[in-house]
């Protein structure tokens, strides 16, 4: 009886411990990064998403203009987003302008409902993805992160953000549509200031993710991107960089991982076998390198046994 008592004390301590975890606030302990006159940074883990960050593995930004404030991409749940808001009240008392949404990955988007009242501008092949990907996204980050997510439902941009330079409070922000990591990728260049937001285009000491990638269309991306004039560089994933050293290290992974792939598709690889690929020593320096590599594989690997058979025939 003893036993049976202090098993169910036990269990009641458990319990009570797990609630109070539960019964949080669910803090990101969002910290702005000031990187250019009015222009911070909110950035992210190089982790994966897990219930110990939340989804914070992703970088997200704010520009303070006279007219107010405008935001880039909104994070990945609903409590990111108004958390995002409060941080902003932090560092201005200025209201909310207007949001804009680099691609249609889950990390960047889910936060919309924070700031439902402002114009949410994203590109039109964007706006799409969203639409016909969006609630699975937000399906599997419920599952992933748990009650991170509360309250996260899908909110559509609410304007088509089109290509060309718009001046917004004193800066001259320019919208970028390309495509490769996505059907469509916004970066957001303030000619101001000389900031990049690149969104997912660019992961910076991170390994990129590939789940809707062309890596013909990225590398031909990055390849128009180093024709721009810009101080500094604003990853989707990583850290905040200075120089054009993150792009090169872009073309140099896209254009191994694609020779790989090739290679193992010629060679008649089963995809396992790819998997187990050695990695090369100059790319163990990123976050999540085997983890995302093999993703790659499986995300990319059947075109180009495709490509193969094709050539066999």
């Amino acid at each position: 009886m003893k036993m049976k008592k202090y098993l169910q004390t036990l269990f009641l301590a458990s319990f009570l411990s797990i609630s109070a975890v539960n019964a949080n606030d669910f803090d990101y302990q969002l910290k702005t990064v000031k990187v250019a006159q009015d222009t911070y940074v909110f950035e992210g883990s190089t982790e994966d998403f897990s219930f110990e960050n939340g989804g914070n593995i992703v970088n997200t930004g704010f520009i303070v203009t006279s007219a107010g404030v405008v935001v880039i991409d909104t994070g990945p749940s609903l409590r990111y987003g108004k958390q995002m808001r409060e941080a902003i009240k932090a560092v201005t008392n200025k209201s909310i302008h207007s949001v804009y949404l680099t691609h249609h990955h889950p990390d960047h988007f889910l936060g919309n409902q924070a700031y439902k009242d402002v114009k949410i501008h994203a590109l039109a092949e964007t706006s799409v993805n969203i639409k016909n990907e969006g609630a699975g996204f937000t399906d599997n980050l419920y599952l992933m992160v748990g009650d991170w997510m509360g309250g996260t439902d899908v909110l559509a941009p609410s304007a088509t953000a089109k290509e060309g330079t718009v001046s917004i409070g004193g800066h001259e922000l320019e919208v970028l549509p390309y495509s490769g990591h996505t059907s469509g990728d916004m970066a957001l260049l303030d000619h101001t200031t000389g900031v990049l937001f690149s969104g997912d285009l660019i992961f910076h000491k991170r390994t990129l993710t590939t789940p809707h990638a062309d890596i013909d269309k990225w590398l031909a991306t990055i390849k128009s991107m180093q024709t721009l004039s810009f101080k500094t560089l604003i990853p989707g994933h990583g850290p905040i960089s200075h120089d054009k050293n993150a792009l090169v290290e872009m073309v140099d992974y896209l254009t191994w991982l694609d020779k790989a792939l090739t290679k193992a598709a010629n060679d008649g690889l089963a995809m396992t076998d790819v998997m187990r690929l050695n990695l090369p020593q100059r790319f163990m320096g990123n976050a999540q390198l085997k983890q995302e590599f093999s993703r790659s594989v499986i995300h990319l690997f059947a075109k180009y046994e495709l490509r193969a058979f094709k050539r066999l025939n």
